[in-house]
C-alpha cells in the first residue's frame, strides 16, 4: 500500500494533464510508496487516452481514474480523496508541474511537524502565447494583482491563512471533514480556514515548488476572477473573522465607479472625483507596466499588465457584488 496519494481534479486537460504525469514520474520519491489518483469530470476531448498512454508506458507508477459526476473541484477532491490508499494525502492540479522534490519536501515537512497542512509557491508561467498570456503570468504574482497571497511570491517559509495545492495526512480529514461541495471555488481557502479553527497549522515553505500555467487570455482571466469574487462572499458569510481588508478594495472600487458614473450627469462633483478616481488608479497601473516592461524587456507590458490587473480588479469586485446582491435576493425572497 502507498504512503503517499496525489489527488488531482480534472476536466478537460488534454494539453497539461501529461506534464504534470510526466512530473510526478520524475519525482524522487520511490515510486513504491506513491499512487495517482485522479477524478475526472467526464472530459470530452483527448485527456483519458493522455492518461491511458501513460498508464502503459509507466507500469511501475500507480495511476486510478475515478468519477467526478458533479463535475466541480471540490466534490473531485472528495472523490479523490475516498479512493486514495495513501496516509498523506498531495493535493495537485491538472495545470500544474511539480519540481522533481515536491513530494519528499511535502512529506518531510509533515513528518517534521511544520503544520497540518502544508504546500509551496507557484511559479507562474502563461497559459498560452502571445502578449496577453505573458502579462497574465506576470501580474499573477503582482502584489497589486493579489495582494498578500504569499504563495505566489513570497522568499520566507511563514505560517499562512491558506495555500494553493496542500499536503496532509488522511487524518486530518478525518478530524475536520473534507472539501465542501457547496463553494465552487474558494475550497482550498474553506479547508484551510478549518484547519486553523481546530487548531492547526498552515505551513507554507517556498522550497516546495511547483510550475502554475496562468489562463492564456483577458477573457478567461475576467471569468476566473468573477467567480473568485462571487464564491469569496459566499464563504466569508459562513466564516465572517476570515475578512481581510484588502477583499473590500476591489467591490468598494466598482461601487464607486457604478455611483460616480450615474451621479456625474447631473453634479459637478461627481465627475471631477470620478476623473481623479479613475487617473490615479490609470496613472499607478501604468508605473506598473512600465517597471515591469524595462524589468522583463517586454514592451507588451505596458499595456498588458495594467489591463491585467484591472481585469482582476473589475471581475473580482464585480463577482463579489453581484454575489451580494443576488445573496440580498434571495434572502427577501424566502
Amino acid at each position: 500500500m502507498p504512503e503517499v496519494s496525489i489527488i488531482v481534479p480534472c476536466y478537460n486537460e488534454e494539453n497539461t494533464i501529461r506534464l504534470l504525469l510526466d512530473a510526478v514520474n520524475a519525482q524522487t520519491y520511490a515510486h513504491s510508496e506513491l499512487e495517482v489518483v485522479i477524478a475526472d469530470g467526464g472530459s470530452t476531448d483527448g485527456t483519458v487516452g493522455q492518461i491511458g498512454a501513460f498508464q502503459k508506458e509507466h507500469p511501475d507508477l500507480t495511476v486510478r481514474v475515478v468519477p467526478n459526476p458533479k463535475r466541480v473541484i471540490p466534490a473531485a477532491l472528495n472523490a479523490a480523496i475516498a479512493a486514495a490508499q495513501g496516509e498523506i494525502i498531495v493535493r495537485l492540479d491538472a495545470h500544474s508541474v511539480p519540481q522533481p522534490d515536491y513530494v519528499e519536501r511535502c512529506v518531510r515537512a509533515l513528518k517534521d511537524g511544520r503544520g497540518e497542512n502544508v504546500g509551496g509557491v507557484w511559479d507562474i508561467r502563461p497559459g498560452g502565447t502571445g502578449w496577453q498570456a505573458r502579462s497574465i503570468s506576470e501580474v499573477a504574482s503582482h502584489p497589486l494583482g493579489v495582494g498578500d497571497a504569499l504563495y505566489r511570491f513570497t522568499t520566507q517559509a511563514n505560517e499562512v491563512d491558506t495555500v494553493p495545492f496542500g499536503s496532509f495526512r488522511r487524518a486530518l480529514v478525518d478530524r475536520i471533514g473534507g472539501f465542501d461541495e457547496s463553494l465552487l471555488t474558494n475550497e482550498d481557502y474553506e479547508f484551510n480556514t478549518r484547519v486553523r479553527q481546530s487548531g492547526g497549522k498552515v505551513w507554507l515553505d517556498p522550497n516546495i515548488r511547483c510550475v502554475y500555467f496562468a489562463r492564456p487570455n483577458f477573457a478567461a482571466l475576467s471569468r476566473q476572477y468573477w467567480r473568485y469574487g462571487y464564491w469569496k462572499l459566499r464563504m466569508l458569510k459562513r466564516y465572517p473573522d476570515t475578512v481581510r481588508w484588502r477583499q473590500a478594495l476591489p467591490p468598494l472600487f466598482v461601487l464607486s465607479l457604478i455611483g460616480l458614473a450615474l451621479l456625474a450627469p447631473w453634479w459637478k462633483l461627481a465627475r471631477i472625483v470620478l476623473l481623479l478616481e479613475v487617473g490615479i488608479y490609470l496613472f499607478i497601473l501604468l508605473m506598473a507596466g512600465i517597471r515591469a516592461a524595462v524589468k522583463r524587456k517586454d514592451l507588451a507590458f505596458i499595456a498588458g499588465i495594467p489591463m491585467g490587473i484591472a481585469t482582476m480588479h473589475l471581475s473580482w469586485g464585480s463577482g463579489f457584488l453581484w454575489s451580494l446582491i443576488t445573496s440580498l435576493t434571495h434572502t427577501e425572497r424566502k
